[in-house]
């Protein structure tokens, strides 16, 4: 029952009772409010606290995850939570804040972790996934496990981490309970189902306890809003202004939504999700390629509802992914999708460029409306990195969102969600939204210094974080590397950030504007030419973060810090990497890439 219901309802708390208790319960997690539930079910009957934990049996389930953009740490608190409903004792911990060593005294663990790029772990998972493939990992041969991996089938490494996770625990004698489970970015089916699985087979092995307890030692977000992303806030937009100029290749605009009464929070570092309609005019066009009837009933999540509807709605109709090509080539029977279709390194290089509609315009024919729904995912919502402090904005939260629009076999192509945010979604309508916590991009110390490099749209975050240092007084210094196209036009939040200089915040910034010359000029260049300054505020304890494009920018970056590290550091390569490493390890290396 919520405290909503509860207030609507005869009951023997007074009224600053319910007050108290709604003040408690705002900042838990769902594990900690199932441990609550238990604890005061416990008192009811006469318990106590000492009682209930010393009659727990030593046996207990650990809960694992390594997560970039908080998904597989979504999915783990389920987890956790499920397994506290089911009365087993369970840590929730994410694999930045685990001591590898504990790993030889665990019975039963679930793994969570998702995948990045090119088959990298998350920055929070690389430290556990090294000890793992290392000659210091011990024997598991008492340990009972099962892997989730989350991942994109249109990625070359689907779920490699999960791969890995599962094939060194085996390797080490661990016995896995569960196969692994794979799960597409429409996971919430395979999650349920492999939960399901896991918990019994961890049920059948390690005694429940009367009064479960759960950890969660990579600590809770801002807050556990009864808004997530399964059940968003209908927000309002205020504001889309575009603030590139008139010349800019780019139309970014700045964001602007209120959270009043929502209850949600955020720190400088998180995200937030969107969830997003598709353009009414794609879906029409869609259905007329396929000789579907808009009217047409499909069935979605076990309702009934018009095919035209279910498009706009509930189906990802921009992101092309192999899964697609080959469902589209056995309800066409086309012969030349076919042969694609069974070639994966063709496949992944016909998807590069192409959007659904795509390859319906170029292999149009009549499917069933069941077909067409069968082929697709379920629409996902987008993150972005938000570009405020709570301190600054209070009830509302700001973006920085690049539409994606680009020409391409002839026709004109757009990002579903960011022309539903700066052209189809008028101000002062509804938006559904959620905060996504990111424990792995977070500011340090007050008195420790920053060096922010994000070029583009990767300024975001770090106008959150000056807010933030500038709100709190924070007395460390801060230094932004900030890159784009063309000074005039594509100098995201200038006034701003001159401000921030002028008044002593910002207390350096290095810019580079890579068209407004013959060569062309990138951040990682402005870090070599500022390499021995930049190694000196290493030397001194600054934190470096790094947010963008993770397919080149964020690679010659890295790149560019070991060569200042190896020249102003007088080190080897390897003695570089190693350097890098242990900013890593520390916290004092962060990326939030896309």
């Amino acid at each position: 029952m919520s405290l909503q219901q509860l207030n609507s309802l005869s009951s023997p708390l007074s009224q600053q009772q319910v007050d108290s208790l709604k003040q408690l319960t705002a900042s838990m997690s769902a594990v900690e409010l199932s441990w609550v539930s238990g604890y005061l079910a416990g008192i009811s009957q006469g318990g106590n606290v000492a009682a209930s934990t010393d009659s727990a049996p030593a046996g207990k389930l650990t809960v694992l995850y390594g997560s970039q953009t908080g998904n597989a740490k979504g999915v783990a608190g389920e987890v956790a939570a499920k397994a506290t409903e089911l009365g087993i004792n369970v840590d929730l911990v994410s694999m930045g804040n685990y001591k590898a060593k504990q790993l030889k005294s665990e019975t039963h663990l679930l793994v969570v972790v998702s995948t990045n790029g090119e088959g990298e772990p998350p920055d929070d998972a690389i430290q556990l996934h090294e000890f793992l493939g290392g000659k210091r990992a011990p024997k598991l041969d008492n340990l009972s496990y099962s892997v989730l991996g989350l991942g994109d089938t249109s990625y070359e490494f689907f779920c490699q981490t999960g791969i890995d996770f599962d094939e060194r625990l085996a390797a080490l004698g661990a016995k896995s309970v569960v196969a692994r489970q794979d799960c597409d970015v429409d996971y919430d089916d395979d999650v349920a189902s492999w939960t399901i699985q896991a918990l019994a087979a961890v049920q059948e092995t390690l005694s429940a306890a009367s009064t479960s307890t759960a950890v969660a030692s990579a600590g809770v977000g801002a807050t556990s809003s009864q808004f997530t992303k399964k059940n968003p806030f209908k927000a309002t937009l205020l504001a889309n202004p575009k603030i590139t100029g008139r010349g800019a290749n780019k139309d970014v605009r700045h964001i602007e939504i209120s959270l009043e009464e929502s209850g949600l929070t955020y720190q400088p570092g998180d995200a937030l999700g969107v969830w997003f309609d598709n353009d009414p005019a794609l879906v029409s066009e869609l259905l007329s390629l396929v000789s579907i009837d808009a009217s047409n009933e499909v069935t979605v999540n076990d309702q009934s509802i018009v095919i035209e509807s279910a498009l706009i709605e509930h189906f990802e109709l921009t992101q092309l992914h192999p899964g697609f090509v080959s469902a589209y080539a056995a309800a066409t029977n086309n012969d030349e999708l076919l042969a694609l279709s069974e070639d994966k390194d063709a496949t992944r290089e016909f998807i590069g460029n192409r959007q659904i509609i795509d390859v319906i315009r170029q292999y149009p024919a009549a499917i069933t409306a069941e077909q067409l729904i069968g082929a697709l995912r379920k629409l996902t919502p987008r993150l972005y990195s938000i570009a405020c402090a709570m301190s600054e904005v209070e009830e509302e939260v700001h973006l920085t969102v690049a539409v994606v629009d680009y020409q391409a076999h002839g026709h004109q192509h757009q990002g579903a969600a960011s022309s539903y945010l700066a052209h189809r979604l008028e101000e002062d309508s509804q938006v559904r939204v959620f905060v996504e916590h990111n424990d792995n991009f977070r500011l340090p110390a007050p008195e420790q210094s920053t060096i922010m490099i994000g070029p583009g749209t990767g300024i975001a975050p770090f106008r959150a974080f000056l807010q933030e240092r500038d709100n709190t007084d924070a007395s460390g210094e801060n230094w932004l590397f900030f890159g784009n196209q063309h000074f005039t036009d594509d100098f995201l939040y200038q006034v701003e950030l001159q401000d921030f200089k002028e008044r002593g915040v910002l207390n350096r910034i290095d810019l580079a504007f890579s068209r407004d010359q013959e060569q062309k000029i990138y951040v990682q260049q402005r870090i070599v030419e500022q390499g021995s300054d930049v190694y000196q505020w290493l030397e001194n304890g600054a934190s470096v973060y790094v947010c963008g494009d993770g397919s080149q920018m964020a690679k010659d970056v890295h790149q560019a810090l070991l060569d200042v590290i190896q020249t102003h550091g007088s080190k080897t390569p390897e003695q570089a990497n190693e350097y890098l490493i242990n900013l890593r390890d520390t916290k004092r290396y962060q990326k939030d890439v896309y």
